[in-house]
């Protein structure tokens, strides 16, 4: 619980919650309040859990195309066989009505990275809604929370963000379907406390302005256009979002297959537009206007918020202490002594189920791919049963890009889908994506090669989605992004600056240990200084410092400077999914497209002339290439830099520099990080350190170590090293090695979703080839293997590492000058 503590945009979600229904279940945090944890019996708890987690109380779901009578059969034989059905009563009952709205105010944490230090002020206006088993009006009330909120074209957006009252809409912000009853939130984060009237007036105004004037046609249009795509998009984790999709509601005894007849709900809500063309501005009245369940709640930063916790937690212990006798503390002392001998057993798991690796297939499928060019631009075309739907990407090179510049890259993949392009201002433009595509995106990648480590390629990557009937427009949107996006509206720049560092600040919390990573390995491989640029915590303060500028001209200036060397056909590759039916005039429009940006194709000279050419086709050496960057000489230091923030939990990371991909040894630390983190990790940092979690993983060339909620520090990286000590000892089976093992297969046979095939040779150049010599490696990795690499890349004097934790103050730390503090 420390961990959702130490995140403000969950402590506002926590208390928003308990706040609109404050008399039943929603009302108490459902993770346990640290304060009250202590006062929880032995006996309560296992009430709980024998009531709570029983099967009388569970659902179960299926997906796939096994027979469901061997299902059921198991499902019967194993559990419910083995239990007495009883009445749980965990029904959540309905929340009482309030008569009239109500209002509070909570405090948080300061955030140290906030883009404004003075505006850290939080505002939501909550409405508790109908219950979630009315499938129709739990369908209405979400589409006509996206039409209030999402995207520049809604009137929230209008009326409360591109004011610039705040930096961004509350953490918690539309429908919100995962309770009995519905509800809907609208408010800001990153605002002044003076402006707190204002921002309530402005929602009650926006209101009423919905019920007068409605919404255009047009945006119902691209919400519904909207469904129709996610209808048809494949994803790999298709059974687990169906089931999450229908458990809300079944656990509150709704229908699930009504749930999923999402068809007849759009064909339903179709009708009631027709039937009556103010449905949707009857609905904004019925549970906004009229509506007095209505929650006012405000948040402000306390800067003694985490020392008012840690007194009221330690004199909270105090009392619990004193109130013990001898023999109470002698008896909880045993029970500890107990607790960790048991923790350090190693447990029996030979009851439960488990696949061989001899049941593991020893060959991949091959995906086919051509290698063609359109325009004079290399393109991969790969033919898969896309279900009426067209992906494109295209990898612009970043080799031409002034180093000075790079920091910039982010921000500008950020917003030249968002500023408007060619005739289009960014609101129709805005309107456009959303009628004829499934999202444009832009984003920076920084791919290591797969043989070098000190070789890399920089791009920013190009995304896009389309039904097969609106490839062209999809084409021209991203023709007009090229030939003329607009860069000079310095108020739009602005709301998306301040969205864009509000997102990058809240992460920190919620996403420390990504930090501390990057951090970790910035200086062990040239990619690592560049995935630290443009993810690490460099961009977050450099975001930071952007969003404090009171004119933004200069950036204005920058941005057309960027554009000219990403978005340059010359430097540029592309590759298309789409079924064989399509490919043809797929491949028509991405020449006529390349034809019409033509006008940015210009030679110019890589800003490093160690540019090493890979073919994009092995089989074909004078074909077209992927460009990298290699730097022979670069130097990995080691350093380990400690970031004091006001956490009261640390993100702990330890990266050191091994080998690239086509390596021997590399499915060898493969297999290692994984078991070493189930068979020894998770014992020391979770069960006995207290942590959230932690692991080792492989890639990049980096073996990497990390820790995240976690109340140690330096402890933390002391199990590290006892992990490497353990691993080099060989105290570990062969039923450990081959768990490790199928747990590695599982992620690398994870599906891969149509849209997805052939990426790993688009992106990285890692061919279906190179993936089955990787398989054959895996399934080889010995004992002596393991040993092996543990003592050769891991052990103390054969590594090169670097580290990095972000916490709250550290007297160990500071008082070590090994440690950079930030």
């Amino acid at each position: 619980m420390c961990y959702v503590k130490s995140d403000n945009e969950r402590v506002y979600a926590q208390h928003l919650q308990n706040k609109l229904f404050p008399d039943h279940t929603y009302s108490v945090v459902s993770g346990g309040e640290p304060l009250d944890i202590p006062d929880l019996t032995w006996e309560q708890l296992k009430q709980f859990h024998a009531t709570h987690y029983h099967p009388s109380n569970a659902r179960f779901f299926t997906y796939g195309d096994l027979p469901l009578e061997q299902h059921l059969e198991q499902i019967e034989e194993e559990a419910l066989s083995k239990f007495e059905h009883i009445t749980p009563n965990t029904e959540v009952p309905s929340q009482p009505h309030w008569s009239s709205p109500r209002e509070d105010h909570v405090t948080c944490s300061p955030d140290a990275m906030a883009p404004d230090p003075g505006r850290q002020e939080t505002l939501c206006v909550s409405y508790l809604l109908g219950d979630i088993t009315d499938t129709f009006e739990g369908f209405t009330l979400s589409l006509l929370s996206s039409l209030m909120v999402s995207g520049p074209n809604s009137p929230f957006y209008k009326s409360l963000i591109e004011p610039k009252i705040g930096t961004d809409f509350s953490s918690v912000v539309g429908y919100d379907g995962s309770t009995k009853e519905a509800s809907f939130s609208i408010g800001l984060q990153g605002m002044s406390e003076e402006d707190t009237e204002r921002v309530k007036r402005i929602i009650s105004q926006t209101i009423d302005d919905i019920i007068e004037g409605g919404f255009e046609e047009e945006r119902i249009a691209a919400l519904l256009h909207r469904i129709e795509i996610q209808m048809k998009h494949q994803s790999t984790n298709f059974g687990l979002s169906l089931a999450s999709y229908v458990a809300s509601s079944w656990n509150h005894d709704g229908d699930p297959v009504e749930l999923l007849q999402i068809s007849d709900s759009v064909a339903k809500f179709r009708q009631a537009l027709n039937e009556n063309p103010r449905f949707l501005q009857d609905k904004v009245k019925h549970y906004f206007k009229e509506n007095t369940h209505r929650l006012t709640l405000s948040m402000s930063p306390d800067e003694a918020y985490l020392e008012k916790q840690a007194k009221a937690e330690e004199e909270k212990l105090q009392k619990k202490i004193q109130a013990l006798s001898d023999s109470d503390r002698k008896e909880i002392y045993e029970n500890g002594l107990e607790l960790l001998a048991v923790q350090s057993q190693t447990q029996d798991a030979s009851c439960l189920p488990a696949l061989k690796v001899s049941d593991i297939e020893p060959t991949i499928p091959v995906t086919p791919v051509q290698i063609g060019t359109a325009g004079g631009v290399p393109v991969q075309y790969c033919e898969q049963p896309t279900n009426g739907l067209v992906y494109f990407r295209a990898m612009c090179s970043l080799n031409t890009l002034p180093e000075d510049l790079r920091l910039y890259v982010p921000l500008f993949c950020s917003v030249i889908t968002k500023m408007g392009c060619g005739a289009l201002d960014y609101r129709q433009q805005s309107q456009q994506m959303e009628l004829r595509t499934g999202g444009m995106s832009v984003s920076p990648q920084v791919t290591p090669d797969s043989s070098q480590l000190d070789m890399y390629e920089q791009g920013v990557l190009l995304y896009s989605s389309c039904l097969e009937r609106n490839l062209p427009h999809m084409f021209q949107l991203w023709s007009d992004i090229f030939n003329s996006p607009h860069f000079n509206d310095e108020e739009r720049l602005r709301v998306l600056v301040m969205m864009s560092a509000q997102e990058l600040a809240n992460g920190i919390s919620y996403s420390g240990h990504m930090y501390a990573m990057t951090r970790a390995g910035r200086h062990l491989t040239p990619a690592g200084e560049l995935h630290e640029t443009f993810g690490g915590i460099k961009q977050v303060k450099f975001m930071k410092r952007i969003a404090e500028m009171s004119d933004l001209n200069k950036v204005i200036r920058t941005l057309p400077k960027i554009k000219k060397h990403i978005l340059n056909p010359d430097n540029m590759r592309c590759a298309v999914n789409t079924t064989p039916q399509k490919m043809s005039d797929t491949s028509e429009q991405l020449e006529s497209f390349i034809k019409d940006v033509a006008v940015n194709r210009k030679a110019r000279k890589p800003v490093r002339t160690n540019i090493i050419e890979r073919p994009l086709d092995p089989l074909d050496d004078s074909g077209p290439s992927r460009k990298l960057i290699s730097e022979q000489n670069f130097k990995p230091c080691q350093m380990k830099t400690f970031f004091q923030l006001p956490f009261p939990v640390n993100f702990v990371s330890e990266s050191i520099r091994t080998v690239p991909f086509s390596h021997e040894d590399y499915a060898s630390l493969c297999i290692l990080g994984r078991m070493m983190t189930v068979k020894f990790l998770h014992g020391e940092i979770r069960e006995k350190g207290g942590a959230y979690g932690g692991e080792a993983r492989m890639g990049g060339g980096l073996f990497t170590f990390y820790s995240y909620s976690d109340p140690n520090s330096v402890q933390t990286l002391s199990a590290f090293r006892k992990g490497v000590d353990w691993a080099k000892s060989g105290q570990f089976t062969q039923q450990d090695i081959d768990e490790a093992k199928l747990s590695v297969f599982s992620a690398v046979d994870s599906p891969v979703a149509p849209a997805s095939k052939g990426m790993g040779r688009f992106l990285s150049g890692i061919t279906d080839e190179m993936l089955q010599s990787h398989r054959e490696r895996l399934f080889a990795v010995s004992h002596r293997n393991l040993v092996e690499v543990a003592e050769r890349y891991l052990g103390v004097g054969q590594r090169t590492c670097g580290v990095a934790i972000l916490g709250p103050e550290n007297e160990t730390i500071k008082k070590d000058p090994s440690w950079i503090v930030k």
